[in-house]
C-alpha cells in the first residue's frame, strides 16, 4: 500500500479558492464514504480548516489522479479554479508533510499549536466513520508523537502564536490603549476563544460574545468576564464595538456593507477594526470600502505573523531535523511491515516441513527404531528441506552471473560472519 497526501492550503491557494474547498462537519461523513468508494482508495481521512483542505489516503497503487478527480467532482470546481492550486505528496513525502503540519511547521503562524488539535479531531472523525485502518492509524499516531517531541525538545511553542494572536497583535497596532475600547467576538469556536483570551490578557475594556448557540457564548463570555448575546442581537452590538473579530462556520457572509454603514453612522465614524478569520468569509469584501473601517482577512495577517516567524526560525530548524529523522524511522518501520507477509509465509513453510518430519519420526519411534538414528534422520532431512530451495536459487544465479542475488544470500544467511 502507498500513502498519499493531496489537497490545497494557504501555501498553494488564496482564500477565495480555499473557502470553496471547505468540507465542513455536515458533509464530512458523506465525503469520506464517497471517497472510500474510489477503487484505488483503501483508507481515507480529511483535514479541512480555514487554511487547508487536505486528503490523506492509503492507496492501492501510487496514482493520485483518482483522488484528485474525486475531490474535483465533490467540490464542484472548474479545472482552472482547482488544478493550479493542488498539491500531491506520495509515500515518504506524504509522511513528511503530515508530520510538518502536525508540528506547526506548515502553519500560517509558524509553530501554532491549534492545527494539531484540528488534525487529531479529523483523525477521530475518520476513525469513527470507519474509513481509517492500520496504515493511516500508524501514520497519524506517529505524526502526533513527533509533534509532541517538537513541542518538548524545541522552543517553537514557548510563546504561543496563532492566527488569533496575530489578529490581536493587529488590533494593538490600531488601538494603543485597549482599556478604552470594546471588542465583539462573533462565533465561539477555538480561534475566537483564543482571540478572546488574548484580548482579555491585553487589558481590553469589555468583550461581547455573539454566537448562534447562546449557551456556548455564555460559557466563553464567563471565562473572559464578558457578555453573551445571540446572533439575532448582532446589529445592536456592532455600533458599540471598536474591534470585531469574526470566525463562524456560516456558508455565506453574516456582516454586509449596509449593517456596517449603519453602525458607523451611530458611532460617528470612529475607527472600527474588523478581522475576518473565517473561511468562508463572514464579512462582505465591500465593507472594507467604508470610511473609518479597517477590514482584514486571514490572508492579510501575513505581515503580522512574519515577525513571529522570524523569532521562531532557529527553533523551526531544530524541529525540521527532528521531523526528518522521524520520517526516516517511520519509513523503515513501514518497509519492515512490507516484509511481514514474506516472513509469515516462510515461517509457515518451515513449520509445515517440521510437522511432517516430526510425524514421520514419531511413527518410527513407535515402531521401535533406534531413537538416536531417528534423530539423526530427522536432523538430516530437516536441513536438506530448508536448504533445497535456497541452494537451487543460488546455483541458478551463479549460472546466470547474478552476483547481486549471491551477495544478498551472503547477507541474508550471515555467511560473512566467521563466528556463526
Amino acid at each position: 500500500m502507498s500513502l498519499l497526501a493531496l489537497g490545497l492550503n494557504h501555501n498553494t491557494a488564496p482564500i477565495a479558492i480555499r473557502e470553496r474547498a471547505v468540507i465542513d462537519e455536515n458533509n464530512l461523513e458523506k465525503a469520506l464514504h464517497n471517497l472510500k468508494k474510489v477503487e484505488q482508495v483503501k483508507e481515507a481521512a480529511i483535514v479541512s480548516t480555514c487554511n487547508r483542505t487536505e486528503i490523506y489516503c492509503g492507496m492501492h497503487g501510487d496514482d493520485a489522479e483518482p483522488v484528485s478527480s474525486w475531490m474535483h467532482e465533490f467540490l464542484d470546481m472548474s479545472d482552472d479554479q482547482f488544478l493550479p492550486h493542488l498539491f500531491a505528496h506520495k509515500d515518504q513525502s506524504a509522511v513528511h508533510h503530515l508530520m510538518r503540519v502536525c508540528s506547526g511547521l506548515d502553519s500560517l503562524v509558524l509553530g501554532e499549536p491549534q492545527i494539531l488539535g484540528q488534525i487529531k479531531q479529523a483523525y477521530r472523525d475518520a476513525n469513527n466513520i470507519g474509513t481509517v485502518g492500520t496504515e493511516l492509524s500508524q501514520l497519524f499516531q506517529s505524526a502526533f508523537s513527533v509533534a509532541k517531541q517538537v513541542r518538548t525538545d524545541t522552543a517553537i511553542g514557548s510563546s504561543p502564536v496563532s492566527v488569533a494572536f496575530a489578529a490581536v497583535t493587529l488590533a494593538k497596532q490600531i488601538f494603543a490603549d485597549f482599556s478604552e475600547h470594546k471588542a465583539l467576538m462573533i462565533g465561539a469556536g477555538d480561534t475566537t476563544t483564543l482571540a478572546s483570551q488574548h484580548l482579555q490578557t491585553s487589558g481590553i475594556a469589555h468583550i461581547t460574545i455573539a454566537n448562534r448557540t447562546l449557551a456556548r457564548a455564555q460559557t466563553l463570555a464567563k471565562s473572559v468576564n464578558g457578555q453573551a448575546i445571540e446572533l439575532s442581537q448582532l446589529s445592536d452590538a456592532l455600533a458599540h464595538a471598536d474591534i470585531i473579530i469574526s470566525s463562524t462556520g456560516a456558508p455565506l457572509p453574516i456582516l454586509g456593507k449596509g449593517a456596517i454603514e449603519a453602525a458607523m453612522r451611530t458611532r460617528r465614524y470612529r475607527p472600527l477594526l474588523i478581522v475576518d478569520i473565517a473561511v468562508p468569509r463572514d464579512v462582505e469584501p465591500q465593507v472594507g470600502d467604508i470610511d473609518g473601517v479597517f477590514l482584514y482577512t486571514v490572508d492579510d495577517l501575513n505581515n503580522v505573523v512574519d515577525e513571529g516567524r522570524k523569532n521562531r526560525m532557529a527553533a523551526a530548524e531544530q524541529a525540521e531535523e527532528i521531523v526528518q529523522h522521524q520520517v526516516e524511522l517511520f519509513m523503515r518501520r513501514l518497509r519492515a511491515l512490507g516484509a511481514n507477509d514474506t516472513i509469515r509465509q516462510y515461517r509457515d513453510q518451515v513449520q509445515q516441513t517440521q510437522s511432517i518430519l516430526l510425524e514421520k519420526s514419531r511413527k518410527q519411534l513407535l515402531n521401535g527404531q533406534d531413537p538416536e538414528t531417528v534423530l539423526e534422520q530427522f536432523a538430516h532431512a530437516f536441513g536438506n528441506k530448508l536448504m533445497h530451495a535456497p541452494t537451487k536459487q543460488m546455483r541458478d544465479a551463479a549460472e546466470h552471473g547474478d552476483n547481486e542475488l549471491l551477495n544478498a544470500a551472503k547477507t541474508l544467511f550471515d555467511l560473512d560472519n566467521p563466528d556463526k
